[in-house]
């Protein structure tokens, strides 16, 4: 159902230029109403701060492997986002995840012996260019206001990336993440549809986490986010109503 995110490339991204005065003095950056890397993309990172939000609209899972990430899903098939049509546009209101909306920009490392980050963007995309339109990108050799608010946004991510990796550290460190498996039997089909190829908290050694740490998860906020997980896991059903009306499901798997 899940991957994470390439570890040769970002997600979403085809290729990294880093932003610069010299190269990029003219160039400008504009806004669309068209998500068109989304388009195709069943699952999107997320970040803690965002699972509030992101919770009323889909479930929040985990990646698979030895680094999991959480991550926005969007479609129970690959190449299937329910929420965003095949030209870029979102289906009623539905939140964003802020990995998405800092596309085609991001913080990058420029070589494995600078642990400075410098802001980059995709050069595939047309939403940053030497156009006639938008916003631009320097003034005289510095960065603009709109590219400082960029900078800025892109910043914040960073901060709340590393927030977010420190949780999934903590749900790790107490072995509560475990193969998840979703299945779903829809009015009249003799075989249920099995997703599986994710990570999801275990309610079970959840339950038997010592009192002191979950008073201790409580205070710190970590308690919350967990049960917010949990809770929208209750949304996988909709989202596969969504993709059976898209005429986009697939034939039932058979339980394993």
């Amino acid at each position: 159902m899940a991957t994470a995110p390439r570890p040769d490339l970002p997600l979403l991204y085809k290729a990294l230029v880093p932003l610069n005065a010299q190269q990029h003095a003219r160039w400008r950056s504009r806004t669309t109403d068209k998500a068109t890397w989304l388009a195709k993309q069943n699952v999107v990172p997320l970040t803690i701060e965002e699972f509030v939000l992101a919770q009323r609209h889909f479930p929040i899972i985990f990646s698979s492997g030895d680094k999991p990430v959480p991550l926005a899903l969007m479609g129970l098939n690959d190449g299937v986002n329910v929420f965003v049509g095949e030209d870029g546009s979102i289906s009623e209101p539905a939140y964003v995840p802020a990995y998405a909306r800092r596309y085609p920009f991001m913080l990058a490392k420029l070589s494995a012996e600078h642990s400075d980050l410098s802001l980059c963007f995709d050069p595939t995309t047309d939403l940053v260019g030497e156009f006639a339109e938008g916003q631009p990108l320097f003034e005289n050799d510095n960065p603009t206001t709109s590219c400082k608010a960029t900078l800025s946004f892109c910043e914040q991510f960073e901060v709340a990336g590393q927030k977010t990796e420190s949780f999934v550290a903590e749900l790790q460190k107490h072995g509560l993440l475990m193969d998840g498996e979703s299945s779903i039997r829809p009015e009249g089909e003799g075989r249920p549809f099995v997703y599986r190829g994710f990570q999801m908290v275990d309610e079970a050694k959840l339950r038997e986490l010592p009192g002191e740490l979950v008073g201790e998860w409580n205070r710190n906020g970590l308690l919350p986010l967990v049960y917010m997980h949990l809770a929208s896991l209750q949304l996988v059903r909709d989202i596969f109503a969504r993709q059976m009306q898209l005429g986009k499901g697939r034939a039932p798997a058979v339980a394993a």
